[in-house]
């Protein structure tokens, strides 16, 4: 068994513990916020802050369990610090999800419960795969993105780094989504997006453009 830290102590942990479980590693704690050390979730103590990444650095591989929903500015402040601390960061897989031998799956990348990922995908680094998500064939997958819960990516289509899809969006074959971009629930993105900013709807449009 692989010794594992969990960075946030959110909501997105509970779900993460649930997989890094399923996928056989040895949780030795969390990491989160000064005034919930000592504390735990389900079972798991809260053994110290950002600070002690360091200090963990060469103890366990680590996974940044805070969510993005808006901003993966977090998250990215967290990856680096582990880096720059010499720290590994794990890849899970869930027990109950399926990633093609012919996939890749970056390094921090979390695939959860009944995802699945075929063959010739490419996902980057520090992503949420969330429940149920299918990433079709010869989908590519930038860095630090969060596909959410029930998307489907479909085949030959190209997303950004820092992008977020809500929960239940289609993209049709071989579109493409920029960088630092939001789409909003139950979107389908039947044409390619360019500009920063978020959008939402069927066809998936710009509601507000990043200032």
């Amino acid at each position: 068994m692989k010794d594992l830290i969990l960075v946030g102590g959110g909501g997105h942990c509970k779900s993460v513990i649930d997989v890094a479980e399923s996928a056989g590693y040895n949780i030795w704690g969390i990491i989160d916020m000064p005034e919930d050390v000592g504390n735990r979730i389900f079972g798991y103590k809260v053994i110290g802050t950002d600070d002690d990444i360091p200090f963990y650095a060469d103890k366990a591989e680590f996974v940044i369990t805070v969510g993005f929903i808006k901003n993966p500015a977090v998250r990215i402040r967290i990856y680096d610090k582990i880096k720059e601390a010499g720290g590994k960061l794990a890849t899970l897989i869930a027990s109950t999800a399926y990633v093609s031998k012919y996939a890749n799956v970056g390094e921090g990348t979390v695939v959860m419960h009944h995802a699945m990922v075929n063959a010739g995908a490419q996902l980057g680094t520090n992503c949420i795969i969330n429940t149920f998500c299918n990433i079709e064939h010869d989908a590519v997958i930038g860095n630090q993105c969060h596909i959410s819960t029930g998307t489907m990516v479909n085949g030959d289509c190209k997303v950004g780094d820092r992008v977020f899809i809500g929960s239940q969006s289609v993209m049709a074959n071989g579109v493409s989504i920029g960088d630092d971009i939001i789409v909003g629930a139950g979107s389908f993105i039947r044409k390619c997006l360019k500009e920063r900013g978020i959008y939402s709807g069927n066809p998936a449009i710009l509601k507000i453009r990043d200032k």
